[in-house]
């Protein structure tokens, strides 16, 4: 693809830094040069014209498995980054878990990093993945990691799921976080701890008649609150005393939002993203069996759902990331409709924007809040702040055009994600992606995608 030197879009809506204008984005070599007013065109100047659209900054999503290599027959970075750019995500960042091998090394991350090159229709990123052999066992572990180009790390305080990924405790994370101090890198938590987990578990098995697998509230049972809430105590003390940026992935429970608050008042470094699916469901409505609604922590209860919303709008939750998490059919246990024997995962990726515009949009938020949860912010929590994530200039010009108004139907048939097992199927959601463009480039129309791929590593800036 022939890359255009000089370009102008325009809109009566674009979504900036300061608010909402009609406004035109001059593009020079794929980076934003400037943001003028509507009528700001030289005489003659080709204009590319979004017409009823908004021109929203690309998605940045910094929480998305993808898989490969090893096991791309769950996801691959092909197809998510097709669904990405269908979704108006210009931006990924790969989880070092689910692949084989997992980027806990540099070896890992740099085998991801020549599997994806010259693939991907968006930008990707690697985060690295902190277990107990490279926090403790090797002093200079995470180091070796940083300098291959992994933007930060995640880490399990329970079971990944996956006997490659093990999962750390209190004195890995206190290592982890001593390593990666004075860095700038964040080291990212799922904070559940197998204790109230076990102990759930214990009481379930104890009951007469047993629990139904089948029963959703059951699997919620089995992963209570307390499992998320004593974490998230536990690393509120980790990073008071280490003094280390820490952020808590796909917070779920809202029993953990005092802690975060009192962090916050504390000015400890501990932070928290929330997922759509939290914020989009509730457990109410997840009929039994329904076993593609499967993931952990687990999507809780309507009450708990607003309180998440309520703690978005405050600032207490800074971001909403995807958490694409997907698997093969099989493993979902689709015959039995096993809670819990069934993986847990989402696969949203393609929808995740359009599921939380669809209940911002009902909550009365406008677009502009959209940018700061779903681009602004999780630019800046990976270190892409300098050049993704706003409309503005010095940034790499990737640009959405949103029908935002427009509503459309989750059909198999339209999911690009590997496998299309979804609980987003049937549902409703407002916000209809009509173009995607990276660095200035059409990467997608609304039906097909770019011929040849433009996407590329991105590293920390």
């Amino acid at each position: 693809m022939t890359t255009v030197s000089e370009q102008i879009f325009r809109s009566q809506r674009v979504v900036t830094p300061e608010g909402v204008r009609a406004a035109t984005v001059h593009v020079r070599n794929g980076r934003i040069a400037r943001v003028g007013h509507y009528d700001d065109v030289p005489t003659g100047a080709p204009v590319i014209d979004a017409g009823h659209c908004a021109i929203m900054p690309g998605v940045v999503d910094t929480h998305v498995h993808i898989n490969e290599p090893g096991r791309t027959e769950w996801e691959g970075f092909e197809s998510a980054t097709r669904a990405a750019a269908a979704g108006g995500i210009t931006t990924v960042v790969d989880m070092p878990l689910n692949s084989v091998p997992p980027a806990t090394s540099a070896k890992g991350v740099a085998l991801k990093r020549e599997t994806f090159e010259g693939r991907v229709q968006v930008d990707v990123g690697l985060w690295g993945g902190a277990i107990p052999e490279n926090t403790r066992g090797d002093a200079k572990g995470l180091a070796k990691i940083l300098a291959q180009g992994a933007l930060g790390f995640k880490c399990f305080l329970v079971p990944s799921g996956v006997d490659e990924f093990p999962y750390v405790k209190a004195d890995d994370v206190r290592a982890a976080l001593a390593q990666l101090h004075g860095t700038e890198a964040t080291f990212m938590v799922h904070a559940e701890l197998p204790g109230p987990i076990e102990e759930a578990e214990r009481a379930l098995r104890d009951e007469v008649p047993p629990p139904d697998p089948r029963v959703y509230r059951n699997y919620v049972r089995s992963r209570p609150r307390a499992a998320e809430d004593q974490a998230i105590d536990l690393l509120y003390a980790l990073c008071k005393e280490a003094r280390t940026p820490t952020h808590i992935v796909h917070l779920s429970s809202s029993g953990a939002l005092e802690t975060l608050a009192r962090a916050r008042d504390e000015g400890i470094p501990l932070t928290a993203e929330t997922a759509p699916h939290y914020l989009h469901f509730d457990a109410e409505e997840v009929p039994d069996g329904a076993t593609w609604y499967k993931c952990a922590p687990p999507i809780r209860e309507r009450d708990n759902r607003e309180r998440l919303w309520a703690a978005l709008e405050d600032g207490l939750i800074t971001m909403v990331v995807s958490d694409h998490s997907p698997c093969t059919p099989d493993l979902k246990r689709l015959d039995a409709g096993d809670f819990m024997s069934a993986w847990g995962g989402i696969a949203g990726l393609q929808f995740s924007f359009s599921a939380v515009w669809t209940e911002a949009h009902a909550r009365g938020h406008g677009l502009d809040r959209m940018a700061r949860w779903m681009c602004e912010a999780p630019a800046r929590h990976a270190g892409l702040h300098a050049t993704k994530g706003s409309i503005a200039a010095g940034r790499d010009a990737d640009l959405v055009f949103l029908d935002a108004d427009a509503t459309f139907t989750v059909e198999a048939p339209f999911v690009h994600h590997r496998n299309k097992l979804t609980p987003y199927e049937g549902r409703t959601l407002r916000g209809v992606v009509r173009a995607t463009y990276l660095r200035g480039e059409r990467v997608y129309d609304g039906a097909a995608f770019a011929a040849s791929p433009a996407g590329r590593w991105v590293t920390r800036t």
